[in-house]
């Protein structure tokens, strides 16, 4: 646009145009206003503020949703916790489990070192398997079918280092009838 249209377009918009100035301190008088507005506000806001009440209530709505939706982890129950007859089963097993472990673990040597490493592995198998049946015992309302095969489990074991400790004896005594070093 040239200078001459915009002329043109001054003078026709002219009368539309406000070209009053504002009144003597008008300024002042707006400035006034306006901050008489913001203290009255202020006094509104400053004996109750929902800025604390607003923090109380989001924790109070993520408590609530962490409270549904958390699961808990599913308990586990143990022989003992069926009778008092399990329980007795149940320490009998892992004593029995403790000594034969240790009479294992006593018969280690650098020839034998791999089978009670292995038994060791097979053992933390069966340790797994068996939390797994506690959870299972829990889950089922103490169903016989879980508490037999939470004893098979502890038989198993017992069997397993019983076996690893039968052949350790086996080798110790074949060396010895070939008149080998004895281990």
């Amino acid at each position: 646009m040239n200078n001459d249209a915009m002329k043109d377009m001054f003078e026709r918009l002219k009368d539309d145009l406000e070209i009053l100035e504002p009144e003597a301190g008008h300024k002042n008088r707006f400035a006034d206003r306006l901050q008489q507005r913001t203290k009255i506000q202020d006094k509104k806001t400053s004996w109750f503020s929902w800025k604390p009440l607003s923090i109380a209530a989001s924790v109070v709505v993520l408590l609530g949703l962490g409270l549904l939706f958390i699961e808990a982890a599913p308990q586990e129950a143990d022989l003992a916790s069926v009778s008092v007859e399990m329980q007795e089963t149940q320490s009998f097993f892992t004593g029995a489990i403790n000594q034969e472990l240790t009479a294992l673990k006593s018969l280690e040597s650098p020839e034998t070192k791999k089978m009670v490493d292995d038994a060791v592995k097979q053992l933390t198998i069966l340790e797994t398997e068996y939390k797994s049946l506690k959870i299972d015992l829990k889950k089922s309302g103490q169903d016989k079918r879980v508490i037999y095969a939470m004893i098979t489990n502890f038989q198993s074991r017992i069997d397993l280092l019983k076996e690893v400790a039968g052949q350790i004896d086996e080798l110790k005594n074949f060396k010895i009838e070939n008149n080998e070093n004895i281990l």
